[in-house]
């Protein structure tokens, strides 16, 4: 008897021993991982501030959010982006320096896709801690209510953003919203939450073995790239819209 416990214990440390060196990381990519989440945060906190600190508020409001998220994850990319398209259409700049710059035909297409990529990116910082923090298991995995939760999230904010804008009163105001965000942003979003979700489910399954969770700083650089990813393969989809007419309000960019 007592060696079937001694034995039953030794399995039971044995597995706990297992299932701890599964999750731990290695150290340089924790470290890693914390360098680029410190350059995502700060590349965010320059454009806050010089929104509003300095003063360089946008015309269209919800760009106040569209700039600083996606310094999230595109970092000092992001901060040239504002400096050179978005912090131009501040009136605080106007005043100073007249006309804008001209801005590259890409422009409209860059930042159309940096408005759509917020809605998930939003999501996501959302939806991922609440699922994870529950508990909720889909097929006995956490990843199936992260894709649910993060989709659901950014089709959300996506209405909500368009709600915000909107200049109707009343049941007409969240009417159009809905109508201007499934015409005009869903397929963008579609597009980017396949690709990060896609992304999520490699390294999940295939590399991490569902070994990583919300409160490592490389579930958040996994997170990170799925957005840069979902950022490129949204870009197509974007700009066939713009190039149709059914992406025709241009929010924030350069006239």
């Amino acid at each position: 008897m007592a060696e079937f416990v001694t034995s039953a214990a030794t399995d039971i440390a044995s597995s706990a021993l297992e299932r701890t060196e599964m999750i731990v990381q290695p150290t340089w990519l924790v470290m890693f991982s914390w360098a680029v989440l410190f350059v995502g945060l700060a590349s965010t906190a320059v454009v806050v501030v010089d929104q509003f600190i300095f003063g360089y508020r946008q015309p269209v409001k919800v760009m106040e959010i569209v700039w600083p998220a996606t310094a999230l994850y595109l970092g000092p990319a992001a901060v040239l982006a504002y400096r050179k398209w978005g912090r131009p259409q501040s009136p605080r700049w106007l005043d100073r320096h007249g006309k804008p710059p001209r801005s590259s035909r890409h422009a409209p297409t860059i930042i159309q896709t940096c408005h759509c990529a917020t809605h998930c990116t939003l999501g996501v910082i959302i939806a991922t801690p609440i699922t994870y923090g529950v508990g909720l298991e889909i097929f006995g995995s956490t990843l199936w209510p992260e894709v649910v939760g993060d989709y659901v999230g950014a089709v959300a904010l996506g209405v909500a953003f368009r709600y915000s804008a909107e200049a109707h009163t009343g049941g007409r105001r969240a009417w159009a919203a809905m109508r201007k965000f499934f015409r005009s942003d869903l397929l963008t979003v579609s597009v980017f939450e396949l690709a990060l979700l896609g992304w999520l489910a490699l390294m999940h399954f295939l590399v991490f073995h569902e070994a990583l969770r919300p409160g490592s700083p490389v579930f958040w650089l996994i997170i990170q790239v799925g957005l840069i990813i979902g950022f490129f393969a949204a870009w197509p989809p974007t700009s066939l819209l713009i190039r149709r007419g059914v992406k025709t309000e241009l929010l924030g960019t350069p006239q």
